[in-house]
């Protein structure tokens, strides 16, 4: 047994050590010929790996009708390939293919005690896989694999007192969830309100003579570009408002193009950990919309090329592929030397307007719904420069855009804050998870009771009835008794 397992399983008296293959029979998977799977519910069930795994129960997304291995109602269900570890209960006789096996308790073994076990020591069994290309454990490492083994009636004690003490932490957990969803309902709310204008509804009324009109500000804005450009000034496609909401007085619509200075991919370059250059930041360095600078890798690039990359304060990035595109983010403050990596898409927004405005307004939901009209592709669903340049959003004047960013960040930052509290309580549920766990396979969750049977003598038992015949051997698995099932 590993050291971690001895320092985690603290054997109280009553209990003893087994290998799993002494009190379970363990069925490994194989997987059926392809033309044997089908979506028409004709066979049993068919799981393959962890995809299909639920909370506690899978979830069948194709049956076989010649199964070739099957696992009984009760099963523990366990991924033996890429990942190793994860667990279910097998909800009803099913086929199973190469990347899972069955764990099936014997003499009585309970298969929610079973399963709880095997949380336990998820990441123990995952630390026993191996593989070049993917990570995989055999039939013969998982029964060799050593258990702290209480007697019978403590199994079922052990599993009734961690479901009991699970329910209570799924309902708070529940909770906790549903006032997260509703805190991202009222963001986007908070959102959608500031760009139809109704968050500084009040304040236009007492400002109306002291603003300039959002229409003089994008022609100046105009007129700059056309300078700037020395003749590849764009002309973008004038804006039909008769499909979008009406503006405020004094708001004009206009397209993103219109008020970027430049719209261009990233530089292309592997990734290196040495300071050889420039850091190169990812679409996978954008996390919570926010950077971690001190893991950002570098990357090599030649000094000429650099000026054209250089990330700098106001710019935004934007994913522009995979399971994030369209995602920003806006680059603030003081940061190291740094370029963006060819999957990001940078916007340099011209002088003279609040980038905080444009970047609220990327993460409004009329952004993102013409973000998912726009993008293309179904495996890899993707958006260019040109389509970020055309994007429509409402303009209001200057004054009016630092107070609608003053009003966003009032309300988002108390949000924010709430977010932060409710995942630290979701962190906080995880590690009482498995705290309990630990403390129920230390032998401190439920008391011992010394009339029970030692478990060193049920193992006896078992062991004995490995050395019977096969054919005996078959016939007392049919005695293993009831077995109580995760609820």
């Amino acid at each position: 047994m590993t050291a971690v397992q001895e320092s985690v399983f603290t054997l109280p008296i009553g209990w003893t050590r087994a290998k799993l293959g002494e009190i379970a029979e363990i069925v490994l998977g194989q997987s059926p010929p392809s033309s044997t799977y089908n979506e028409d519910r004709v066979g049993l069930p068919f799981y393959q790996g962890k995809l299909e795994f639920g909370k506690v129960y899978p979830t069948p997304v194709k049956w076989c009708s010649k199964p070739k291995k099957t696992a009984e109602k009760g099963d523990v269900l366990i991924s033996v390939r890429a990942p190793v570890g994860p667990t279910n209960i097998c909800p009803e006789k099913s086929c199973i293919g190469r990347g899972l096996a069955a764990i099936r308790g014997l003499g009585g073994v309970n298969s929610s005690f079973v399963l709880y076990l095997m949380r336990t020591i998820e990441n123990v069994i995952a630390g026993k896989g191996t593989g070049t290309t993917f990570s995989a454990i055999s039939g013969d490492q998982l029964r060799q694999f050593e258990i702290p083994l209480p007697p019978l009636n403590e199994q079922h004690r052990i599993a009734s007192k961690v479901e009991e003490l699970f329910s209570c932490l799924d309902a708070g957990v529940e909770s906790l969830l549903k006032v997260k969803t509703l805190l991202k309902r009222y963001r986007q709310a908070v959102l959608k309100y500031a760009f139809e204008g109704k968050l500084t509804e009040e304040w236009r009324k007492t400002h109306k003579d002291q603003k300039e009109p959002a229409q003089e500000l994008l022609e100046r804005i105009k007129q700059q570009r056309k300078k700037a450009e020395f003749g590849k000034y764009e002309e973008f496609p004038s804006i039909d408002p008769s499909g979008l909401s009406n503006l405020p007085d004094d708001w004009v619509w206009t397209r993103v193009g219109e008020i970027s200075d430049t719209v261009h991919y990233g530089y292309t370059a592997s990734a290196v950990a040495e300071p050889v250059g420039p850091k190169m930041l990812r679409i996978t360095d954008i996390q919570e919309n926010n950077v971690n600078w001190e893991v950002v890798p570098y990357c090599r690039i030649s000094e000429d090329k650099k000026h054209r990359y250089l990330l700098e304060n106001g710019d935004l990035v934007f994913a522009r592929t995979g399971a994030t595109v369209g995602k920003s983010f806006l680059i603030k403050g003081r940061i190291p030397e740094a370029v963006f990596a060819s999957y990001l898409i940078r916007i340099k927004l011209v002088s003279g307007i609040r980038k905080e405005f444009v970047s609220h307004f990327f993460q409004s939901p009329s952004y993102w719904m013409q973000i998912r009209q726009e993008q293309v592709g179904i495996g890899q669903p993707n958006v260019n420069s040109r389509t970020l340049s055309r994007i429509v959003l409402p303009f209001p004047p200057i004054m009016e855009q630092h107070k609608i960013v003053e009003e966003i960040d009032d309300r988002l930052t108390i949000t924010d804050e709430i977010g932060k509290t409710l995942q630290k309580s979701l962190t906080q549920a995880e590690r009482l998870r498995q705290s309990i766990l630990k403390e129920a396979f230390q032998g401190n969750l439920v008391p011992q009771n010394p009339t029970d049977e030692p478990a060193e003598k049920f193992l006896a038992r078992m062991r004995e009835e490995k050395r019977k015949p096969k054919t005996a051997i078959e016939n007392n698995v049919n005695r293993r008794g009831l077995i109580r099932y995760v609820k």
